[in-house]
């Protein structure tokens, strides 16, 4: 059995887009594999089911000991080939100091030279969606190895039916809102990549939301966000909406359940959407339209027809405030009242 080493050591989102990557893999090849994260990506990759191992990266400010730590762990475990999704320097020294075989990465960054496997890409053009990108590399290793790619399908996250019944009573209770009906979210934070719509945007969605039906509005927020959702929830209730928070206080894998409660799931460009989107909640994405930005490059995991995006009305556009949100509400009603008939 091959022993795979996979990197995506970035922020919530970009991991979450890497999960077709492994399903490829444990689809098409009979291997371990084992991913190298962050810290704060760790609980998510335990709940991939095409991921056997977890290492952690100490990341760039951790000092020598901790980097000799990380090769050291790197190097007993003896991996057959390592696949490179996101490049580093820091890394791509460590996997060759390794000694590992077959070391793959995208041909754009000087790290390249440490790889003796490369596949050139573009990815500042934008050209294809981020998880089609990892999918390329995925696709390069397996054929080198004489193996016929498996395309993965969504949903990517799942979770039993009466896990998510008792997560639903549960948060209902303490939310303090019907567990029977519809229910909105809407994530408001942002972590800082892409611009998002303004807190005023965000309660007009809501509001015209809700004037058309009774669905309860929940407002998630993660650490350093409370006082977003709490303005914003504010806002709404200020014109006759209603509005409750879910704080994320009980781990990555609580708030994924919570989520997949989701009848529909707004937000910006943001981990919590692609979360949504790799447990096909239908997804509604705000987007600005700077080429490394785009709803195209960033598209989320969702399958065909369950995700709409929104951007500005021009190329090049990074001003949020111009989304018309009044022609957001006219399409994301019927689109999302189609989805409650299914």
């Amino acid at each position: 059995m091959q022993r795979l080493l996979v990197i995506r050591n970035d922020k919530i989102g970009d991991f979450m887009l890497a999960w077709p990557s492994f399903a490829m893999l444990k689809a098409s090849q009979d291997c371990h594999v084992t991913a190298l994260v962050p810290a704060y990506t760790a609980e998510l990759a335990r709940l991939c089911p095409w991921i056997d191992e977890v290492i952690l990266d100490p990341g760039k400010q951790a000092d020598s000991a901790q980097q000799q730590a990380l090769l050291a762990t790197i190097k007993a475990a003896r991996f057959d080939a390592a696949i490179s999704l996101f490049s580093t320097g820091r890394v791509a020294w460590s996997l060759w100091r390794a000694g590992i075989p077959y070391r793959l990465a995208p041909a754009t960054k000087w790290a390249q030279l440490l790889y003796n496997h490369r596949v050139r890409q573009r990815r500042s053009r934008s050209a294809k969606p981020e998880y089609q990108y990892n999918l390329d590399l995925i696709r390069h290793y397996l054929r080198e190895q004489g193996l016929t790619p498996v395309e993965p399908q969504p949903p990517y996250l799942r979770f039993d039916a009466a896990t998510l019944a008792r997560v639903r009573a549960e948060t209902a209770a303490a939310l303090g809102i019907p567990a029977q009906q519809p229910w909105l979210m809407v994530h408001a934070g942002s972590g800082g990549s892409a611009n998002n719509l303004s807190l005023d945007q965000y309660a007009r969605l809501i509001l015209g939301l809700q004037a058309v039906g009774s669905a309860p509005c929940v407002l998630t927020a993660g650490p350093g966000e409370e006082a977003k959702a709490a303005q914003l929830q504010a806002l709404v209730q200020r014109q006759g909406g209603q509005a409750v928070i879910y704080h994320s206080v009980d781990g990555l894998t609580r708030f994924c359940q919570v989520l997949a409660c989701a009848d529909l799931f707004l937000a910006g460009s943001t981990g919590p959407l692609h979360i949504c989107s790799a447990l096909d909640v239908p997804t509604v994405g705000f987007f600005p339209m700077r080429r490394s930005a785009t709803p195209l490059r960033w598209r989320p995991l969702n399958s065909e027809g369950r995700h709409l995006s929104f951007t500005p009305p021009q190329a090049g556009e990074e001003d949020m405030s111009r989304v018309d949100i009044d022609a957001a509400i006219a399409q994301i009603l019927p689109w999302w009242q189609g989805w409650q008939t299914h």
